[in-house]
């Protein structure tokens, strides 16, 4: 009978392995802010898995074949039941290119659920019976599948909102940066 060898215990204070940063691209890890670099794939994973629950959210709410922006611009549009100009939705969604967000909004009137009107020389556009409907009924989906499996506690929801307040101030860094980049 042939006796298992047990691993060593480790020894009090020594570390097993240093840490090392979970990043999508080690050559960008800067010795300065390695924690930027796994913040910047949190974000990247986060927002794939972010877009992909609400293209599904959306679909089961009745409005299939809508991209993420789609699905955004619907749920901002309809945001307050206040009519939007499109120069106020890129602004609030920090989208840069009209055009996205433009495209968006002809997809959304084909479908019916987002209509335009004419207030002087301005366009504005608000969602139809159809759309607010959608709206909620994505909102029932999303406390059913989404905020009952967070079954969030105050200091869960706390943190929740720091993260929020956090990534705003980081938006901002990232705006900066780009804005100093452009002009290399």
């Amino acid at each position: 009978m042939s006796r298992r060898k047990s691993a060593p215990a480790p020894t009090a204070g020594v570390p097993l392995e240093p840490r090392r940063p979970i990043v999508s691209s080690a050559h960008l890890v800067s010795p300065r802010s390695s924690e930027l670099s796994e913040f910047e794939f949190g974000l990247i994973v986060s927002n794939n898995a972010f877009s992909r629950w609400i293209v599904h959210c959306m679909a089961a709410a009745g409005l299939r074949e809508l991209t993420p922006l789609d699905v955004l611009v619907l749920h901002h549009v309809n945001h307050r039941a206040r009519d939007k100009r499109l120069s106020d939705i890129c602004f609030i969604m920090n989208v840069e290119d009209t055009h996205l967000i433009n495209y968006s909004l002809k997809k959304l009137q084909n479908l019916g659920v987002v209509q335009s009107s004419r207030n002087g020389k301005d366009v504005t556009y608000a969602t139809t019976e159809a759309g607010r409907r959608h709206v909620e009924r994505y909102r029932e989906i999303r406390e059913a599948c989404l905020v009952s499996a967070l079954n969030a506690n105050e200091a869960l929801n706390h943190e929740i909102g720091e993260l929020a307040r956090l990534l705003r101030v980081l938006s901002g860094v990232y705006d900066q940066a780009a804005r100093a980049a452009a002009s290399l």
